[in-house]
């Protein structure tokens, strides 16, 4: 069945095609490590995980490769003022090195709560400064830099079509730039290499032919997928509010040195809105995937609440909404739980959820499609199977999650059970009712629902 993903670059939704037949490159930018990840920045790589499961699911091998931003990354998106590693070294009191360490395990730990897929790949920009040189040195053979005192630059004005993402307006950027322009030729420039201050050394410094310093942001992006994707691959993702400068900046690079706009599919996850407006890491005023659970919210209702949005619409987030996917989550596993088990899945909702799922992503109306099967006259065993296959792709994780009271049931009172049910279908009825008096002796009971039974304490 034919995927369909809007890409950002054509603003429109385009049919998939993978560019190779042995894998599907997937690029997303990852988290600067600096601080802690709150639940709007999750929020996107939740879509980001959606979006491979949905191409894995549709039958493609996907190379999935994130970025560890560890330096470079400015805290002013003009290229100036401090790095934000630096930044919080200094208000932590630990090294940037360490600092970098402890909230990129901290990342990884937010992503495996979420039940996310592990990325193929996971690459820092630190690891990689030889070749973020390279690309520099070829885009200066090609003519596209310029120096100054305090870095290398990217000339913006040699490409008629920058900014082409964002469709931005460069002659109004530049007529009435928000920013002081200082050596920088035009406001839409942006460093590849920034020189360290002199007479100061910095914790994360390197040689270059230029002079002694560290990467601009946008340059890490470029090299790593060009080295681990290839210079032209299928989709690259992010917030919306890469689209701008962070993807602008990608792109233009990218065509300068290789010729390509670097994705075939340029995606964006939208903002999760607090209060009206959206989240920001560089406020420190933001929700930590923690702080929901210190509130006794199971992390998985985060992201059910995720999906109950489309990608591309921004989410409002507040306590009473995210209460509520916690209790349709429980609903969800306890009647995925009752079923019993079965392999055969049903081919008519499995073809509407693809369908759902392929249009865009469609989730809500994939969650949608999840109540319908439950209430439906669909046999029990095919509807755990059904929904069992639906989960790949949403990662509720349903198969595994088992409820208190069934993980504290003997083993021989599943056993008892388990024989009833199958008394039942063979209409066995005295039988199944020996074996319910038994287990009422023992102090169980079956309940029998229109989803399946369960066994539990009386």
């Amino acid at each position: 069945m034919q995927i369909f993903l809007y890409d950002n670059w054509e603003r429109q939704l385009r049919p998939f095609q993978a560019i190779r037949t042995d894998w599907v490159g997937l690029y997303c930018c990852g988290p600067t490590v600096y601080d802690y990840a709150h639940i709007g920045n999750l929020r996107t790589y939740l879509f980001e995980d959606i979006l491979r499961r949905t191409l894995q699911f549709n039958g493609y091998k996907v190379r999935h490769i994130v970025n560890i931003t560890d330096v470079g990354h400015l805290v002013s998106d003009a290229d100036e003022g401090e790095d934000k590693m630096e930044r919080g070294s200094r208000k932590s009191g630990k090294s940037a090195w360490d600092i970098a360490d402890y909230f990129s395990a901290v990342f990884k730990n937010d992503l495996v709560t979420l039940n996310m897929l592990e990325p193929t790949l996971w690459c820092k920009a630190t690891e990689h400064i030889s070749e973020q040189i390279a690309f520099i040195q070829v885009l200066e053979e090609k003519g596209y830099t310029y120096a100054n005192s305090d870095g290398v630059y990217f000339d913006t004005a040699k490409q008629n079509d920058y900014g082409y993402l964002a469709r931005l307006n460069r002659e109004g950027l530049n007529a009435g730039s928000r920013v002081a322009l200082g050596e920088k030729k035009s406001s839409t420039d942006f460093a590849l290499w920034k020189f360290s201050p002199e007479g100061s050394a910095r914790q994360m410094e390197w040689e270059s032919p230029w002079g002694r310093g560290f990467p601009g942001w946008h340059i890490e992006c470029s090299a790593m997928s060009a080295k681990y994707l290839e210079p032209w691959f299928d989709i690259h993702c992010g917030g919306e509010d890469h689209i701008s400068i962070h993807h602008s900046n990608e792109i233009a690079q990218n065509q300068a040195c290789h010729g390509t706009r670097l994705a075939n599919f340029w995606m964006h996850g939208y903002f999760l809105q607090l209060d009206a407006s959206k989240m920001s890491k560089s406020s420190g005023d933001f929700l930590r995937l923690q702080t929901l659970i210190d509130q006794g919210i199971d992390p998985i209702a985060y992201r059910y609440l995720c999906l109950t949005a489309h990608y591309r619409s921004q989410l409002n987030f507040n306590w009473d909404a995210l209460s509520g996917a916690q209790t349709a989550l429980g609903r969800l596993r306890d009647n995925y739980f009752a079923l019993p088990d079965g392999d055969e899945c049903d081919s008519d909702y499995l073809a509407r959820f693809t369908e759902e799922i392929n249009q865009d992503l469609n989730i809500p109306r994939a969650i949608a499609l999840v109540w319908e099967l439950l209430k439906s006259n669909l046999g029990p065993s095919h509807k755990k199977a059904t929904l069992r296959k639906f989960d790949e792709v949403l990662g509720l994780g349903l198969a595994t999650w088992q409820p208190a009271v069934a993980a504290a049931i003997p083993f021989e009172i599943q056993t008892l059970a388990e024989q009833r049910q199958q008394y039942r279908k063979e209409k066995n009825w005295a039988a199944a009712d020996k074996v319910r008096g038994e287990l009422k002796t023992w102090g169980y009971e079956v309940e029998d629902t229109a989803e399946g039974w369960i066994v539990k304490g009386i």
